[in-house]
């Protein structure tokens, strides 16, 4: 992430996450039905929201070209996630 998605607010990181993945996998995701799995419920109500930032507008925009469905699933059932976000990194990777 850079500075300024730092400073986004936790949903609005976890979002950024999926947009991310998304956007990395369209060529082998569209045309096929996408469920997505989080521990997040509030993603789900991020896309029926009205009064939306421009940047979550964006990508509420980019999240309806796919064929998406948010469930949620509790953090301890979710092994794989909890695994990967307390990831120790040594270092900075190199840009």
């Amino acid at each position: 992430m850079n500075d300024a998605q730092l400073n986004y607010l936790v949903t609005e990181k976890e979002f950024l996450a999926v947009i991310f993945a998304l956007e990395k996998f369209r060529a082998y995701l569209i045309g096929s039905h996408v469920i997505v799995y989080t521990d997040h419920s509030a993603l789900k109500h991020l896309l029926s929201k009205k009064d939306a930032k421009p940047r979550l507008v964006r990508w509420i925009l980019l999240v309806q070209e796919f064929d998406c469905e948010f469930r949620d699933k509790k953090g301890s059932e979710n092994l794989v996630a909890a695994h990967l976000s307390r990831i120790i990194r040594s270092q900075e990777p190199e840009s």
